[in-house]
């Protein structure tokens, strides 16, 4: 059963749903109902609204056993991208805002971030660890050419010697190459670069905002050209639509000059199970049962698990498989190997005006 659409009235353009569902914490739902006029009204492009917000604080942290970090950066709230995939999606809800055309539309940028994170990073007990950026929405993200968060936040973590790995899907990343060279050379970043497909009919439709897969190569091949050590990412793979594509995917990474590799299977949390299976219907009708089907083999039965350990991975044959294949295609392709440990023995807080300046 679809989900129902937004107001007819608005045009869609590049958008990967087009619904705004409820969000989970919301008493009542919205939908467009027709006032029984036969005057037929104006239509009007959906645009994406940006609002600004002081965050209280710039580093996020964590405790999950699963990932290589615990503590991460948000510099955006939502994102253009609108990857129908998102795993992002459901935290637009804490907002009051729609998983759906919100999270792709309304957007939160939090231009304040560089300074709190100068100043978090000053504070006489802060001890460096990997920051993370990326996680969770993505940081180059088309608004991220107006209002440089990103930008502003590496120039402080270079100011500082902090080491920071960065996931994108966004191309933008090759702007800041000059900060991230300078860093690369000091042994204080890594980049991932998420390539989810090579067939860009089939990535414009499931990341209608995301630069086409051969403009991300091109990003890995500068990247790679300038020194900065990167791994590229098959995520997430998705059963029967992606995951045949895994082997070119990484092959394509390597020949573009990436080091090392990682993958990730189709996570559905909360929301995102509703938004991704109406698009499924919308755009692979024929092929949506199949799909799914074969998401709740490597779930357990169930169309997500957020099982430590097991959310990224799945489990079952096929996903056993998948795990295999990952590993022939990496020694295969030369992408076996781990990045180089990023350095926290370099971190000092840069001198501010006033401070007393050493004589050695």
């Amino acid at each position: 059963m679809s989900l129902p659409p937004v107001d007819p009235n608005l045009r869609l353009r590049a958008r990967a749903t087009a619904t705004n569902v409820t969000g989970r914490f919301e008493p009542y739902g919205r939908e467009p109902v027709h006032d029984g006029w036969d005057i037929p009204e104006e239509t009007r492009l959906l645009r994406t609204e940006i609002r600004t917000e002081v965050p209280r604080k710039a580093l996020t942290r964590n405790t999950s056993p699963d990932v290589p970090f615990d503590r991460s950066i948000n510099p955006y709230r939502g994102c253009e991208h609108g990857c129908i995939y998102c795993f992002a999606r459901p935290t637009h809800a804490y907002l009051g805002l729609s998983p759906g055309l919100d999270f792709e539309t309304r957007l939160v940028a939090r231009p304040g971030m560089p300074e709190l994170l100068a100043r978090e990073l000053s504070h006489p007990k802060y001890t460096p660890r990997v920051i993370a950026i990326g996680t969770n929405t993505d940081p180059y993200q088309p608004i991220e050419g107006r209002h440089e968060i990103m930008r502003g936040c590496l120039r402080v973590l270079s100011d500082f010697n902090h080491p920071v790995g960065i996931v994108t899907k966004g191309a933008m990343i090759t702007r800041d190459l000059d900060i991230l060279s300078d860093m690369a050379a000091r042994g204080l970043v890594h980049v991932g670069i998420s390539v989810t497909t090579l067939d860009a009919d089939l990535s414009r439709r499931m990341e209608p905002r995301v630069p086409a897969p051969q403009t991300r190569l091109r990003a890995i091949r500068a990247l790679a050209d300038a020194g900065v050590p990167l791994r590229v990412m098959a995520a997430p793979l998705i059963p029967v639509l992606t995951d045949h594509e895994l082997e070119a995917i990484l092959q394509a990474g390597a020949d573009a000059g990436a080091q090392a590799a990682s993958w990730i299977l189709l996570r559905l949390p909360l929301e995102v199970a509703p938004l991704f299976k109406d698009w499924l219907q919308a755009h692979f009708p024929d092929s949506a049962a199949h799909v799914m089907n074969r998401m709740r083999e490597m779930r357990g039965g169930a169309e997500y698990d957020a099982e430590w350990g097991r959310r990224m991975r799945g489990q079952g044959q096929h996903a056993d498989l998948l795990a295999a294949r990952f590993r022939v295609a990496c020694k295969r392709f030369g992408l076996g190997r781990e990045l180089p440990p990023l350095r926290c023995d370099l971190f000092a807080r840069p001198p501010r005006p006033g401070d007393q300046l050493s004589l050695f």
